[in-house]
């Protein structure tokens, strides 16, 4: 079954049931949070855990990423 997290039919997803124990209390409270039910509670903690990562990944590049770019040529274009 392809959909978006929202149940429409723009941005194809493959979705799978999962069954898993949480804490009730922790459950609860961040549906109070998000102010969404279980399912997207629980895609947005998904997502910002991927967002995490992602993060951690481009923190280590840090100093190490070479750009050549000439800021005078950048300077001089022209604004909209």
């Amino acid at each position: 079954m392809y959909c978006d997290m929202y149940g429409g039919m723009n941005e194809k997803r493959k979705i799978r049931r999962v069954t898993a124990n949480l804490p009730g209390d922790l459950l609860e409270e961040a549906c109070k949070v998000s102010g969404a039910g279980v399912t997207e509670t629980l895609t947005q903690g998904l997502s910002l855990v991927k967002r995490g990562a992602a993060l951690v990944k481009a923190s280590r590049l840090r100093g190490r990423l070479k750009l050549d770019i000439d800021l005078q040529v950048s300077r001089e274009r022209s604004r909209r």
